[in-house]
């Protein structure tokens, strides 16, 4: 572990004020909220009136999804499809529908440069403090 991730774990003899700081205001009010839950494992309801209308929500916590997974299936699908129409070229020619192949080979370009994108994100929030970290 370097030095810069070594000084946000936490340690038996950290204080309060230490572990807040360790852990940020939006990870204790997530672990706050975790343990307010029903014991069913479903979130307690806030009703808001809105008008005449009364609605129920639901405090629920964000999927931790960084999108790199989805971005790489999507980009391998769009990549599958442009392989699979390279043998059938002439007759997209012949009905002027090469317009497919190009799409998905512009499907699988903009994919891998979302790939990035989102492997780039997801290493920025990683380090972000007050955030949990999965070790790889």
């Amino acid at each position: 572990m370097s030095d810069n991730e070594d000084e946000w774990v936490i340690r038996e003899g950290d204080g309060p004020e230490t572990i807040e700081r360790k852990m940020g205001h939006r990870e204790i009010a997530r672990l706050e909220r975790a343990a307010r839950r029903h014991e069913f494992g479903r979130p307690e309801l806030t009703e808001l009136e809105i008008g005449s209308k009364t609605h129920r929500v639901a405090e629920v916590e964000p999927m931790d999804v960084d999108g790199v997974r989805t971005m790489t299936v999507g980009t391998i699908v769009w990549g599958v499809i442009a392989v699979a129409l390279l043998p059938f070229l002439g007759t997209l020619d012949e009905d002027g529908r090469t317009w497919w192949l190009w799409t998905a080979l512009a499907g699988f370009g903009l994919g891998l440069i979302g790939i990035e994108y989102c492997r780039r994100r997801r290493n920025a929030l990683r380090m972000q403090p007050g955030r949990r970290r999965r070790v790889d």
